[in-house]
């Protein structure tokens, strides 16, 4: 019994450690941003409160200055809600069907792609691009959605969830007469729900940071995400480091929020294929 009790105390002080670690940077910034961006470039980001200089101009000129930020945020969040609804859609529609059906090649193909998990983003840029732009898709959003909807982590996580799923609910609803759609749409889509949430925020997450792919295939400003607008505030003729610190704190709370309303089934979606039942 006192061996458990050590054993949780000592877990206790190492994630709050770790949580403190975790938590600090955006202590920093969410300082910085009541701060005006000459504390910045004096004194860069630092963890001391000095009201003297703090206060609500830089929230001010975000709301109301003359700057396109929120054409950027918008355009990331339009992006990012379209990428993760097709990405949901698809890779677990192709999950589905490794893990329901037996057909020749299956085991191969889905070598290919955990194969496809294991190559950096940055060899297939080349390629990538090569396509694209014989396409004709440059500068256009399709460029930056339709590479990422069929995502092999995202497939693979799927795979996983679904194998722990009882084959009985498949057999059950052909037994009824469903057909092989329906029983996709009615039966396996609704218990998947909490995967869905789990790779909801992470396919999230990296759509709406991901900055080199759009920075690489968009030239108009107005097409702008949130990313590339904000690096283009630093400039060799001058940084506006007043929106460039308010913006990159505004930037962080849509995830913050996807997160704690999706927290209870993110936990439950990453934990459910842990033991197959």
């Amino acid at each position: 019994m006192k061996k458990n009790t050590t054993l949780n105390i000592v877990l206790v002080v190492i994630f709050a450690v770790i949580c403190f670690l975790i938590l600090l940077p955006f202590y920093a910034i969410t300082l910085a941003s009541f701060k005006p961006g000459e504390e910045l470039i004096r004194y860069g980001l630092n963890l001391k409160l000095d009201f003297s200089v703090m206060s609500l101009d830089n929230f001010v000129f975000l709301f109301t200055g003359d700057h396109a930020y929120f054409t950027w945020f918008f355009n990331s969040l339009l992006l990012t809600v379209v990428q993760v609804v097709l990405t949901l859609l698809v890779s677990a529609t192709v999950a589905y069907g490794f893990a329901a059906y037996d057909f020749k090649g299956k085991n191969i193909l889905f070598i290919c792609v955990l194969l496809i998990m294991m190559v950096p983003f940055e060899i297939l840029l080349l390629p990538l691009y090569t396509l694209t732009f014989n396409l004709g898709m440059m500068n256009s959003y399709s460029a930056i959605i339709l590479p990422g909807i069929a995502n092999a982590a995202t497939i693979f996580f799927f795979r996983q969830y679904l194998s722990g799923i009882p084959k009985e609910i498949i057999a059950s609803g052909r037994v009824d007469g469903a057909s092989e759609y329906g029983i996709y749409a009615r039966l396996i889509l609704p218990v998947m729900k909490p995967s869905f949430a789990a790779m909801a925020i992470l396919n999230g997450m990296n759509s709406w940071n991901n900055f080199l792919w759009p920075f690489m295939v968009l030239s108009d400003s107005h097409k702008y995400t949130l990313p590339i607008g904000l690096k283009t505030l630093l400039t060799p003729y001058g940084n506006n480091y007043d929106l460039l610190i308010v913006g990159s704190f505004f930037s962080i709370l849509p995830i913050f929020i996807l997160f704690v309303a999706f927290q209870k089934y993110f936990i439950d979606g990453m934990t459910a294929g842990a033991v197959k039942g």
